[in-house]
């Protein structure tokens, strides 16, 4: 089996960046009067600024899911990526700008290359290193001897205020009593931005500057153990169970909002971090994958700055105590950004010149959907 290494990095954050104070303005206000939770989930969460493909003065939109990844596969290409040289073409993102065909095969469209093999992977926020995994995996075993994998979400497109006006509008009475819509929903509008991340891996390291060697991608899910909590595109019922939008009226998507994305947040606070933390790094260590000690630098994926401290706790319960010292993150500067966050990371960390030949990054990424996680040990050479 060969080694495989990422040599190029990318990532693309639409427009400018929006700060705080001007993220209703931007997204738009649901109903008569700015939501209540956004300070509280905004204090929070820390982030202070992120990006959206929406104009701020006309609020259209400014770039499509697939638009975004194919900017940053143009950033590849212009740091010197020979766009024909790619065998794979592997896409994560958690809602495609279409139910049909898939998003690699419109990024792909959006491209001008040749004919070559592609692959989408669904989910949430492993859906970015579920793709890489993917190229990975095909280079690893010689079937490609190059690939991009990329990550990226168009999550204002479903978070603009005009999508839940029929909602709004449909429970008049229920409304005049609390105007907001409903915390699962609101939630996660001050949670999610836009944003892409692309990487150029191959079976060769770079010749004249430093790759990162992909070691292990570990990844599990606990949808055998848990309900689902994070979700679009359904309603979840009382028991716990989901309900399909085939199963919905095209008047009931609009009035509860079906398509909206939802957060279970006390299924969130009570599992999350036990299952994609202590759970899945009691496997890891026990069949030995990595040494915490030898780590150098710690790219966690948390949603919110809220996590942070558990994330280290639910560590150390499971014997992996790597101090924050070593932690990287640009949550606070470049948002959630789902599937794209740990590549929006990694280029970050990865053109810094803070890394060193020799080091070791340990990668977290949970998803919440239905509770699943996944790891990545990279190292510098």
């Amino acid at each position: 089996m060969r080694e495989v290494y990422i040599n190029k990095i990318a990532s693309f954050l639409p427009n400018d960046a929006v700060d705080n104070e001007s993220i209703e303005k931007v997204l738009g206000q649901v109903g008569d009067r700015p939501s209540r939770a956004k300070r509280i989930i905004l204090r929070s969460n820390k982030i202070k600024t992120r990006y959206y493909a929406i104009d701020p003065i006309t609020r259209e939109a400014t770039h499509s899911n697939a638009q975004l990844t194919v900017e940053v596969i143009k950033k590849l290409q212009n740091d010197g990526l020979d766009i024909d040289s790619v065998d794979i073409l592997s896409c994560g993102t958690t809602m495609p700008d279409q139910l049909m065909p898939n998003h690699a095969s419109m990024v792909h469209g959006g491209m001008g290359c040749k004919p070559l093999e592609i692959i989408s992977t669904a989910g949430i926020c492993l859906s970015g290193i579920t793709a890489l995994k993917y190229a990975y995996t095909a280079i690893k075993s010689g079937e490609a001897d190059v690939a991009i994998a990329t990550g990226s979400e168009n999550s204002s497109a479903i978070m603009r205020a005009e999508n839940f006006t029929p909602e709004i509008e449909s429970k008049v009475e229920e409304l005049s009593k609390n105007k907001e819509i409903a915390f699962e929903k609101d939630f996660l509008r001050w949670m999610l931005s836009d944003g892409a991340g692309a990487m150029a891996i191959s079976s060769k390291p770079n010749s004249d500057t430093i790759s990162l060697k992909i070691n292990k991608i570990f990844s599990t899910s606990y949808a055998n153990v848990l309900d689902t909590c994070m979700y679009a595109g359904c309603e979840k019922l009382e028991d716990g169970s989901i309900n399909g939008w085939r199963r919905y009226s095209p008047q009931d998507w609009l009035n509860k909002s079906i398509f909206s994305v939802k957060q279970d947040v006390k299924l969130l606070n009570e599992n999350v971090m036990e299952y994609t933390v202590t759970q899945a790094l009691l496997v890891m260590l026990e069949k030995q994958m990595f040494n915490p000690d030898e780590i150098d630098w710690f790219l966690p994926h948390y949603s919110s700055g809220y996590f942070r401290d558990e994330v280290y706790e639910k560590m150390k319960k499971a014997g992996c105590d790597i101090p924050q010292e070593k932690w990287f993150t640009n949550l606070s500067s470049k948002g959630n950004t789902g599937s794209a966050s740990i590549y929006i990371m990694i280029e970050e960390l990865f053109y810094s010149g803070k890394v060193k030949k020799g080091e070791k990054l340990l990668c977290y990424i949970p998803e919440s959907g239905r509770f699943s996680t996944a790891f990545m040990l990279l190292e510098v050479v």
